[in-house]
């Protein structure tokens, strides 16, 4: 993190909470001089209360010192709204059911935004006795350029496969109940995240 807590966002949070400096303090086990102090930017909090501090103010670390609070908008956990991201140091995949503040390798990730198919990044489904089986036979797989996975979403489900060079770029997936209905993705290491709804 190249950001540390800020003087606004400190007695932002605490103002939501509808707490006092004092009670805040006596949380902490400080004195409300000294919540006065971070408040007004005449101090900062020592990095041993960040946790403490995050805790008492009802957020996480990361939303503490980045300043930004996530809500949960998902609150019926759809999967069809699941969020991807991908490390590009390791290579990671994570896929939330809400917004989130994720970082790997000391990199906080962006949200992949999936793009509809082209050419190249065409996926074909068929469907193949009662399951789902997606390719993409317009796309390489080196390993300077492959589709690095493939997932399906519906309203209560997310099913990941992870593709590797050399191999096809294709999986089979399982519907289970939605009619085969949802959304298929697939990520390229090149041109990012592509998808198709059936």
């Amino acid at each position: 993190m190249n950001q540390y807590v800020s003087s606004a966002t400190i007695k932002a949070l605490r103002e939501k909470k509808k707490l006092t400096q004092a009670q805040l303090a006596e949380m902490l086990c400080v004195s409300d001089k000294t919540i006065s102090k971070w408040e007004t930017a005449k101090g900062l909090p020592d990095i041993t209360l960040l946790e403490p501090l995050a805790g008492a103010l009802g957020i996480s670390v990361t939303e503490l010192l980045t300043g930004d609070c996530i809500s949960n908008l998902n609150k019926s956990s759809n999967m069809l709204r699941s969020s991807l991201y991908v490390c590009p140091v390791c290579g990671n995949i994570i896929r939330t059911t809400g917004q989130a503040v994720i970082s790997c390798c000391g990199i906080n990730l962006p949200v992949l935004e999936a793009e509809p198919c082209d050419e190249e990044h065409e996926i074909c489904i068929e469907k193949v006795e009662t399951d789902i089986y997606v390719t993409l036979k317009n796309h390489s797989m080196t390993k300077e350029h492959s589709v690095s996975f493939l997932a399906y979403a519906t309203t209560d489900r997310f099913e990941l496969i992870k593709l590797y060079p050399e191999s096809d770029a294709q999986g089979r997936f399982s519907p289970r109940g939605c009619g085969g209905h949802g959304i298929i993705y697939a990520y390229c290491n090149h041109h990012g995240l592509f998808a198709k709804r059936i």
